[in-house]
């Protein structure tokens, strides 16, 4: 069934299954693809019902991982790990250093960051054992939380949205609705209420509604209504396939454009969302201010140059949305041709690549062969 299910989901270099009894480990690493240079994706902790769903998951994010570094001109491949387990009860340092030794092995061919459930702490254990882990303390060099620069990224992302949809790239007084209040989304309501934007949001965790409705006078709806409110823009910032065949229908807004992966159940509801004239920012594309943050920070971290990255998202998009036009295809699909060029005319795609990385003066220096 797992390699079914590897095969499904592209052609990935390599998958490891990570496996450490005492410490009550189970995780997988993906490596998808390192034509443009080593592997980097977030380690997720997530409570999957299966090991399967856990394996799906990071078959489909590490792929998504290639794609948005290629996308986003970035030298780097595409990779992601999950932890399977409870990110509220089941952390302990030994987890997280045990799956380091794991990341070690792979000896930079997969380097890691914060992700879903995980935190800059997590990443400081991890650190204890690899050099291969971003989004580290400042005080070891890193960037720390990735999470601003990815809304950063989403906020610029929907201005051009918003100039392609309605001709400005105003957001002051369009209806945005938030799904999803984590680390991103909530950033994401900081720099849209600045903006002058009305904000919508849900999350299933009540705490997090109450401040995002205290701090920016947010209206709050339960997650099963927040994908049918009537609004400018629909923001996933949860987990994926928050485009589906339940969903589709029940879409009142012009654009779609959030900081979650995998925002299409499967590859047809991209062209079911053009059929309806819902803008759609590929997700992999209009997210990648994460990725663009601790880039920069494998160089010798700069707030300034991951600030300069992200706002190269704006441009991104509206490139894509160029090819979409030219080419008379879904946006997601001009997403793929414009990654797919990239890694297959610099990265020589169907070639392996060595990648050579090494630590250096508490930074990160990358070096492509």
């Amino acid at each position: 069934m797992s390699f079914e299910l590897i095969e499904k989901h592209g052609e990935h270099e390599e998958v490891l299954f990570c496996h450490n009894k005492d410490v009550g480990l189970k995780a997988i690493i993906a490596i998808h693809n390192t034509a443009l240079g080593p592997a980097l994706g977030g380690t997720r902790m997530w409570n999957y019902k299966s090991e399967t769903e856990a394996l799906v998951d990071v078959l489909r994010l590490s792929k998504g991982m290639s794609y948005k570094a290629a996308a986003a001109g970035l030298n780097l491949g595409g990779g992601k790990a999950v932890i399977i387990g409870d990110n509220k009860t089941q952390k302990t340092e030994a987890l997280f250093r045990a799956f380091g030794q794991y990341v070690n092995s792979l000896n930079g061919r997969y380097i890691t960051a914060e992700d879903v459930g995980t935190s800059v702490k997590d990443m400081e254990y991890i650190y204890n054992e690899t050099p291969w882990v971003t989004g580290i303390p400042p005080d070891l060099g890193g960037s720390g939380d990735p999470s601003p620069y990815t809304a950063h990224g989403v906020f610029q992302g929907m201005k051009a949205c918003a100039n392609e949809k309605f001709g400005s790239d105003a957001l002051k007084g369009l209806r945005v609705a938030i799904q999803g209040l984590g680390n991103v989304g909530y950033h994401l309501c900081e720099f849209l209420y600045k903006e002058g934007a009305q904000l919508i949001v849900s999350d299933i965790d009540p705490i997090k509604i109450k401040k995002a409705v205290d701090t920016f006078g947010a209206k709050a709806v339960s997650p099963e209504e927040i994908s049918s409110v009537e609004c400018d823009i629909f923001a996933p910032c949860a987990l994926g396939a928050g485009v589906n065949d339940q969903t589709l229908n029940k879409f009142k807004c012009k654009i779609i454009a959030g900081g979650a992966n995998n925002v299409l159940a499967e590859d047809r509801h991209g062209m079911a969302l053009k059929e309806l004239g819902i803008l759609y920012a590929p997700d992999y594309v209009i997210n990648a201010g994460g990725l663009m943050n601790v880039f920069v920070e494998l160089e010798g971290y700069s707030k300034e140059r991951a600030h300069s990255h992200t706002l190269k998202i704006y441009q991104n998009l509206k490139q894509v949305f160029d090819i979409a036009k030219k080419e008379n295809i879904p946006n997601h699909k001009a997403a793929d041709h414009l990654a797919e060029s990239r890694m297959a005319t610099i990265g020589r795609l169907k070639q392996k690549h060595t990648g050579v990385a090494q630590r250096v003066f508490g930074s990160l220096k990358v070096e492509n062969r």
